[in-house]
Parts: structure tokens; sequence; C-alpha cells
């Protein structure tokens, strides 16, 4: 897997955000098995419930289009911190990827990020095993 490039790929995307009430912008590269790469941005809606985050784009993006298993995604906003995906966001990638394999790039810039796992930013997550 190439990091640099799919955080590169997450800053193409943060381009396409539609952020006129918040100014807050984001960009995901999301990462199949395959190696396709699928780009997401958020987009804000004046009655912000419809608002959709950037990593749930990519998602949506990518499993609408027959992908259903995936390896990382990276994560890049506007400001000089390390963007989380809220927990939204993360129930939906429990829904895809294995939660200790899944890699969740969150980078500052294309030189400083970090790597988690999506068992560590969700432990006891809720699952379909958890329906059985």
């Amino acid at each position: 897997m190439d990091i640099l490039n799919l955080i590169e790929e997450a800053y193409k995307a943060k381009e396409n955000s539609y952020a006129p009430y918040s100014g807050f912008h984001v960009g995901a590269a999301l990462l199949g098995y395959d190696g396709r790469i699928y780009r997401g941005c958020n987009i804000e809606n004046a009655a912000f419930s419809p608002t959709n985050c950037a990593e749930r784009t990519a998602f949506f993006k990518a499993v609408s289009e027959g992908a259903k298993e995936f390896l990382a995604i990276a994560i890049v906003g506007d400001r000089e911190e390390y963007l989380a995906p809220c927990g939204v966001c993360r129930q939906v990638m429990a829904e895809f990827c294995d939660a200790e394999k899944f890699q969740i790039i969150l980078a500052r810039n294309k030189k400083d990020y970090k790597i988690y796992t999506l068992a560590e930013l969700l432990p006891e997550l809720f699952g379909a095993a958890s329906l059985k």
C-alpha cells in the first residue's frame, strides 16, 4: 500500500468539498482490496442532518460501484490537526471492514500522519456478529 499516494488522493478529494456553512473541508481516499481508490468529500446541507462526511461519501460511492472489501482510508482536512472519523463513519467502516486489519490514516499534511486500526478507534464495535 502506498500511503503517500492515498494521502494525496484524499487531498484531491478535499478539493470537491461542499462546506458553505462550516467552512470545514474534508477529503477521504478509500483503498479497496483490488487496489482501486474511491474518493469522498464532505457535502453539507442547510438542514444539517442530510450532511454527509467525506468518509461515508467514499464508502457509499465504493459500495454503489460493487466494492465491499477495503484495506485502508486516508482522511485529511483544512486544519493542521489529525481528523478522526466521527462515530457514524466508524460504524459504516465496521459494516465493511475487518476491524483488526483495516487501517485509518489521519494526515495533518503529506509528511505527518498517524495510522490506527478500526479496532483501536472503535473498540467493542456493533457489527453483524452482534445480531446473531
